[in-house]
Order: structure tokens, then C-alpha cells, then sequence
């Protein structure tokens, strides 16, 4: 039985080092591609297409105006920008978009509210509802946290005019409260390590680029000749890029044009969103899967990037069962060969990717990477939820959209607000038991003067631990 359990314990390291090997990848095609440039061509003003920008929301009284007022702003040609508030609220929200639509309205902006009472197909839902009426060439799409600069449309449009096979390009996720604690500005140095790195070289090396939902552009040809928005998964977004790529259209990365966002500033927020992330991926996986490793139109290193990137988030499975493995075969005293040690070497890739993230990104980047240990902790406390969303990818057939909650940390008063009411999710409980099966785990260990897994277990005991806190006392704050 102990052999059986080493065995599953060695395979899960070794599953493990496939992410490794992609981040080393991602290290050598970013050291390759590290240099091209894509300029924004210079286009005539009155040469400008028409565009349309979606907003879809759902029950966000804290950034539902300064959404619109940032859509309004965007500089473009009045005649030829559309704007779509796409509110399926059930609060007060709905009345202060209907407010905000009418009072620009009534100053000549060309901007509609669509409203539904029900949330058929969530945010896809939204969209698709609202494509019939988009009367742009080119389809922008903002979530309710974002604040896209002025000259967005300015600095992305003119990529599409002299590339009729360019359908997507997205931009950069800036950080609108990345200092506002360690966990947002965690969350900062993931995101950075995703767009300036992955995005960079997916888009280069032509490594299955993807949309991230927000803070991005599409040509509305692609949305329809890829089968337009579809809601048999949560992540919208990855599904509608993967069909636009197997369709042979292009996308295009551009890191030099930001798009600020909200960063969710509560643990309970952040797991909600990173769930979902985790389920949608995992959806894409099982819907695409095949048709990607047998699509003979991508090389054989751009479908597996492809597979490897949607299948990234198994590794909270893995972790968990790294974690469950410990104390049976502390208890047998199992002594593992010392040539596992190479999978260590091969996981440094992924925290390069990080720092390197930071380093391309900022002057200071040092004094940011002063919260990276937190971001390593609060990855493994997530661990027990993002591992059930894939449980319920693979196995449930009920998959709601849940959208994370957005508190408007940019209020223009400088007065906290309250946040919406998280429910109690039993996933706390499990993470208290995990933490506490480290803890035992540290216990036995040092018994046994067998000091080898102590710092496995000890950051296990440390993250796990933290985010199961921290929920309890986002549930104490909430009303």
C-alpha cells in the first residue's frame, strides 16, 4: 500500500514539472521574441470604422458610474462610437444606469441601456443578447471594474485596418488598488507575470494567444464566423478565443496599452474569481481538447501550449494531493530517490516568470517583489476551492456565473463602501481541516527528525491557514 501512495506521490511531482517545463518554455520564447514591436499605425481621423463598446453588468452600484462616465470619455469620433450598458441587475444599480444612460443621452451621446430581467446565459448571455443591435465594425468590451484611458480606441483600432485577418486584440490589465494591501498587490504580481510574459509570448511565438474577457477589442466578423458568444461554460471569453483561432484568426498582444482594473481587495472575492477561472478553464479543456491536439493548421508546440495553459489550474489538485500524501508516508518513513530533486529545479521556472514579470514592468521592481512570498501563500490557501471548481467542471452540470463582487475602491469621496454580502461556503471548513492536517503533518515529521517535507507542509499550514481567516473575517465585515 506504501509503495502504491509513493508511487501516486511521485506521479503528481512529476505532472507537476509539465507546468515547469512550460514556464521554462515561456522563458526561452520570451528571450527570443523579446524585442518585436507592433507600432499603432497612423490613421486618418475621419478614416476611423465604426465601433461599439459593451459594457455588461451585474449588480454594481459601486462602479456602474464611473464605468459609463470612463465609456463616454473615450476619445473617438461621435459619430462613429456606439456604446452598449448591458445591465442584468437585480439591485439598485439598474436605476442608476438608467439615470447615467438618460443624462448622456440627452447631451447627444450615442449610448443605449439593455436591460433583462433574468440572467439566461449570464455574461455571455448579455452579449449575445445585444449583438443583433451593435452597429460597429469593431466590438470593445470593459467589465464594470475597468477604466480604459482615452486614447484606447485610438491606440488599438488602427491595428485592424491594415490586417483584414486580425480578429482580436487585447491589451494590458493595469492595477487601479495594487497598493491598497499585500493581497491585492499579490494578485498585481500574478497578473503582471500572465500578461507581460504569457500573453507576450503566446501572442509572438503564436502560442494559442487568448482573450481575457475585458480590456480588449474584437472585430465583430470574428465574433460571428467563430459562432458568435456561447454559455456552456463560464469562462465566455477563452471559449470565444479558442473557436476564433481554430477559425485561423490572429490576435494580437499589446503590453504598451493598459487598461487599468479593479483588483478584487477581499480573499472571498479573489477565490471567487480565481474558481471560476479555474472551472471555465477546465470547461474549455473538455469542450476543445481534442480538436486542438488534432488541429493540424497549429504546430505541435502551439497546441500543446494551448492544452498545457487550460489544464494549469489541475495543479491545485496535484497540491492537494501532495498534501494528503505527507503524513502516510512520513508515518512509513518512505524514503524517495534523491533525483526527484531535478523536478525542483525545473519548478524555479515559474517564480522566474514572476520576477521577471515585475522587472519588465516597473523601475521599483524590487520593492514589489517583497510581496511575492504572500502571493506564493495565498496560491496554496486557494487550493481547496479552485480544486473543487474543477471537481464541478468535470463532474456537476449546474455552473451559475459568479461574479466577483467589485467594492469601487476609487470612490471619489475617500469613504470606504460597504461590500456586497458574501454567504457562508463550506470550503472554509476544509481549508481549516487541511491546515490543521499540515500542522499534524510538521508534528510528525520533526518527531521523526525527518526534516525534508517541514517546508512543504509548513507553507501549506501558513496558506491554508491565512485564507480560511481571512474568509472568516470577510463574512464578520460583511452586513
Amino acid at each position: 500500500m506504501i509503495t502504491i501512495l509513493g508511487i501516486l506521490y511521485i506521479t503528481a511531482v512529476a505532472l507537476l514539472s509539465l507546468f515547469g517545463i512550460l514556464g521554462l518554455y515561456t522563458l526561452w520564447q520570451y528571450w527570443r521574441h523579446r524585442r518585436d514591436a507592433f507600432p499603432c499605425p497612423v490613421v486618418d481621423w475621419e478614416s476611423l470604422p465604426p465601433v461599439t463598446v459593451q459594457l455588461p453588468i451585474y449588480n454594481e452600484r459601486f462602479v456602474v458610474g464611473r464605468l459609463i462616465e470612463t465609456a463616454v470619455s473615450l476619445h473617438y469620433p461621435p459619430d462613429r462610437l456606439q456604446i452598449q450598458v448591458l445591465d442584468d441587475s437585480t439591485d439598485d444599480t439598474a436605476q442608476q444606469a438608467a439615470n447615467l444612460v438618460a443624462h448622456f443621452q440627452s447631451q447627444g451621446v450615442n449610448i443605449q441601456l439593455y436591460h433583462r430581467d433574468n440572467r439566461q446565459g449570464y455574461k455571455a448571455g448579455a452579449l449575445a443578447a445585444a449583438q443583433p443591435h451593435v452597429t460597429g465594425d469593431y466590438v470593445a468590451i470593459f467589465d464594470a471594474d475597468f477604466q480604459p484611458p482615452p486614447e484606447f480606441l485610438l491606440q488599438t483600432i488602427p491595428h485592424f485596418l491594415q490586417e483584414p485577418d486580425l480578429g482580436v486584440i487585447q491589451t494590458r490589465w493595469g492595477h487601479l488598488n495594487a497598493e491598497q494591501s499585500p493581497l491585492t498587490a499579490a494578485q498585481a504580481i500574478a497578473l503582471d507575470k500572465h500578461f507581460a510574459m504569457e500573453q507576450t509570448v503566446r501572442h509572438r511565438a503564436n502560442l494559442f494567444p487568448k482573450f481575457n474577457g475585458a480590456g480588449g477589442i474584437w472585430r465583430r466578423a470574428s465574433i460571428e464566423d467563430a459562432g458568435g458568444w456561447q454559455d456552456d461554460t463560464v469562462c465566455e471569453d477563452l471559449c470565444l478565443s479558442t473557436r476564433a483561432l481554430l477559425r485561423r484568426w490572429r490576435f494580437r498582444f499589446l503590453n504598451d496599452v493598459i487598461s487599468p482594473a479593479e483588483l478584487p481587495p477581499t480573499i472571498t472575492a479573489y477565490k471567487i474569481q480565481q474558481a471560476r477561472w479555474a472551472k471555465g478553464s477546465t470547461q474549455c479543456l473538455r469542450k476543445f481538447g481534442a480538436q486542438i491536439l488534432l488541429d493540424k493548421g497549429q504546430t505541435v508546440a502551439s497546441r500543446l501550449y494551448g492544452l498545457l495553459s487550460m489544464a494549469a489550474y489541475s495543479s491545485n489538485l496535484l497540491l492537494l494531493l501532495l498534501l494528503l500524501l505527507q503524513i502516510p508516508l512520513i508515518a512509513a518513513r518512505y524514503q524517495f530517490s534523491p533525483n526527484l530533486v531535478i523536478f525542483s529545479v525545473i519548478a524555479v521556472s515559474q517564480p522566474l516568470l514572476f520576477i521577471l514579470g515585475q522587472q519588465v514592468l516597473y523601475p521599483d521592481w524590487l520593492r514589489r517583489l517583497r510581496h511575492f512570498p504572500t502571493l506564493m501563500l495565498v496560491a496554496i490557501g486557494l487550493a481547496p476551492s479552485n480544486g473543487r471548481a474543477i471537481l464541478q467542471a468535470l463532474f456537476s452540470h449546474n455552473h451559475p456565473f459568479v461574479r466577483t463582487p467589485k467594492q469601487g475602491t476609487s470612490t471619489g469621496t475617500g469613504t470606504a463602501v460597504q461590500p456586497y454580502r458574501f454567504p457562508f461556503d463550506w470550503i472554509i471548513l476544509a481549508e481549516l481541516f487541511l491546515a490543521a492536517y499540515a500542522g499534524l503533518g510538521i508534528i510528525l515529521a520533526v518527531r521523526q527528525q525527518n526534516f525534508g517535507p517541514v517546508f512543504f507542509l509548513g507553507a501549506c499550514l501558513l496558506g491554508l491557514s491565512a485564507v480560511a481567516v481571512l474568509s472568516l473575517r470577510d463574512l464578520s465585515a460583511t452586513p
